[in-house]
């Protein structure tokens, strides 16, 4: 398996690529902005190509033999069009996304209030990136996450899908590189799904780390 990973310098990436290293005997691509000065190659297995989401040409050479592109990064409609583009162009059908809870108006009761306060203007830019992908032909699954913190050993997650309300304030970047290893271990599930992503038991009024 060949793995690109796009906006690879961000912390799940990160812990994704450690994952991938050291649970499955896959081919790493690690794409990013500065991406020579802000990443090391850890393996013979890990390729690192330094631009930009808008430059088209560049992300088609990134996908040459890929089976799955991993984007950590989904804000802006015009460059998740061009990574859209760019799989279309090579061949690329299986795309598994990370965007940001209430692009549905899905959050219901006071932490929803506390999140549309938090995440304010930037919610439009979200939600349009987001109808690009699924607005295409490709294998696509969206992770809809709830308010990140990073805790080693916790793992747990639970899903909703969409048309669901988002239950829960908090999850690990831990249990979302986690999710996406399993999701690599079945690519036949949540095709097509945007998924919610949350720890249980974390129906707070905002994250407890706030």
């Amino acid at each position: 398996m060949k793995i690109l990973i796009l906006g690879a310098a961000g912390q799940v990436s990160r812990m994704l690529t450690n994952r991938l290293l050291n649970e499955i005997d896959a081919e790493i691509t690690l794409y990013a902005r500065h991406a020579n000065s802000r990443l090391k190659a850890a393996s013979q297995r890990v390729e690192i190509i330094d631009g930009d989401f808008n430059d088209k040409a560049k992300l088609v050479e990134a996908m040459s033999g890929v089976n799955v592109v991993y984007l950590n990064d989904m804000r802006n409609a015009k460059a998740t069009q061009s990574i859209v583009s760019a799989m279309d162009e090579a061949g690329v059908k299986r795309l598994i996304g990370a965007t940001v809870l209430g692009i549905y108006d899905e959050v219901a009761g006071a932490f929803g209030r506390w999140n549309d306060a938090m995440v304010g203007s930037s919610a439009p830019l979200y939600k349009s990136a987001a109808k690009v992908v699924e607005d295409s032909d490709l294998d696509y699954t969206l992770l809809r996450l709830t308010w990140l913190y990073n805790q080693e050993g916790n793992e747990d997650y639970e899903l909703t899908i969409k048309g669901e309300p988002f239950i829960g304030a908090q999850v690990t970047r831990q249990a979302v590189a986690r999710l996406i290893m399993d999701l690599l271990a079945d690519n036949t599930k949540y095709i097509g799904k945007s998924l919610g992503v949350s720890e249980p038991n974390t129906d707070f009024e905002k994250p407890s780390f706030y």
